[in-house]
């Protein structure tokens, strides 16, 4: 991608990033209908960061996500009917109903698993780029996580082994300035860019909100990675709802949510394919065509079966475990 906007990459970013958006709206409804077992973590307001990474990664390539990686995940091309079966705890899911919103998985897409322990994407995306190296496939893995992770020893951990390995991996930061319910400043002292510095490992900062400063961003990088060596993407953003769906976010000043919505990433890709000439009408027709696509895979996740409990106990544990 260059810098004078390519319009048809654009329109698949913008794509990608709406179908992030109506899949997570169609979520809160599901949620708050308890159709969704559990607790979901919403990334709108971030859907720039996973379709701008995501665009510059390949096949070959590894992914492990965090708590808040519906978008990852989708971004990545997981089917919309296995993703909302999945959430739905039902039987067709992906991880047939057992993974659900915090722990789905998709092997073929190279998708190593979101996790619901903050950082801890971290190492498993650092063991998948270790093999990478030692197998030579010449894949790249990548860590997303979040601002909150970065006063978690195992991210340092992590940063000192792929540096002194020199392993194919890209840190991808997700910075929106809150470690769940509390601001990042008041908990971490120092900056990303300060452990990169530590670590001898090249860090860029975005705007996490302008999807092509960040495909651009990831493509450089990604490249870098591949020939041998760790690379660090910040991707400043905001999170638009709160730590968790459901919470009033009473603890945020209200500037600081309007300020938040006024940096809507799909309204800055919009903008962005209109000044290359595209008319109105295509985006409108793109939208329209990521709602059929959602409301189908909805019905899809009503229609399926809920797993019974043999299924369900099926792969928790080895044959010698469950006999005790």
């Amino acid at each position: 991608m260059t810098k004078n906007k390519d319009s048809q990459l654009l329109l698949s970013l913008y794509r990608t990033m709406r179908l992030i958006r109506v899949a997570e709206s169609s979520l809160i409804k599901l949620f708050a209908d308890s159709e969704i077992p559990g607790f979901i973590h919403l990334s709108i307001g971030q859907e720039a960061v996973a379709a701008g990474v995501m665009a510059a990664l390949e096949e070959r390539d590894t992914v492990a996500t965090n708590h808040r990686g519906h978008g990852h995940v989708l971004a990545r091309g997981m089917e919309l009917d296995l993703f909302f079966k999945e959430l739905m705890g039902k039987d067709g899911g992906i991880c047939r109903g057992r993974g659900g919103s915090m722990h789905v998985a998709d092997r073929s897409k190279g998708i190593l698993g979101a996790n619901g322990i903050v950082g801890a994407g971290i190492p498993i995306a650092l063991g998948s780029a270790l093999a990478h190296s030692v197998r030579g496939t010449g894949g790249v893995a990548v860590a997303f996580f979040g601002d909150g992770a970065m006063a978690e020893g195992v991210l340092h951990e992590s940063l000192n082994m792929a540096a002194l390995w020199k392993l194919p991996m890209l840190f991808v930061c997700e910075h929106n300035g809150w470690s769940e319910f509390s601001q990042t400043k008041e908990q971490f002292v120092a900056e990303l860019a300060d452990l990169a510095r530590a670590f001898g490992i090249q860090h860029v900062q975005v705007d996490g909100n302008n999807v092509e400063e960040v495909a651009l961003a990831a493509q450089q990088l990604t490249s870098q990675a591949r020939a041998g060596g760790p690379r660090i993407l910040e991707c400043k953003t905001h999170r638009i709802r709160g730590h968790f769906e459901g919470d009033s976010q009473k603890y945020r000043n209200a500037e600081e949510l309007i300020a938040a919505d006024d940096c809507d990433p799909l309204i800055f890709a919009r903008a962005m394919i209109e000044q290359c000439g595209v008319a109105p009408a295509a985006v409108d027709g793109i939208d329209a065509e990521v709602e059929a696509q959602v409301a189908a895979s909805v019905l899809a996740g009503r229609a399926d079966r809920q797993p019974d409990f043999a299924q369900a106990f099926a792969d928790v544990y080895t044959a010698t475990a469950a006999q005790g």
